[in-house]
């Protein structure tokens, strides 16, 4: 039988590093996952609920925040527990995060935040290029 959840989504919220009692690294966030609705229509989002554990918790919460975008691998576990204000039986279905990646540079994920482009060829004004000395071709590698 497989359990086995691939996720790529962007966080919805600053993942923050909890520990337990026995001082094990953990940490839950939400992802915001685009769903087709009907074809031809605006995309949807779910809210998947991610845990991650140990080395792994530690590397998201080091490396992403909100709007990140996210690569998961994981399972589906589910977790019963008593509503304190109700004190009904309910169950909460989460992601555990196995495997984690990056799903866009850093550069894409920064880009919204810049206020201007960085130069390139069309917008680099004269005095940002550097003159290279070809005089001797001994240093290059081709």
């Amino acid at each position: 039988m497989f359990n086995l959840v691939v996720l790529t989504g962007r966080l919805t919220a600053d993942p923050e590093l909890k520990y337990t009692p026995n001082n094990i690294p953990v940490t839950s966030f939400s992802i915001a996952v685009s769903r087709r609705y009907k074809a031809g229509e605006e995309n949807q989002a779910d809210f998947i609920n991610i845990v991650a554990w140990r080395q792994t918790a530690e590397f998201i919460t080091k490396y992403f925040s909100k709007g990140s975008m996210i690569g998961i691998e994981g399972s589906i576990q589910t977790r019963r527990y008593v509503d304190k204000d109700t004190g009904k039986n309910r169950t909460a279905f989460e992601v555990v995060a196995n495997n984690v990646q990056f799903v866009e540079s850093k550069r894409d994920s920064a880009a919204d935040t810049r206020s201007e482009a960085p130069a390139s060829f069309s917008n680099a004004g004269a005095n940002e290029f550097v003159e290279i000395d070809n005089s001797s071709d001994d240093d290059l590698p081709f």
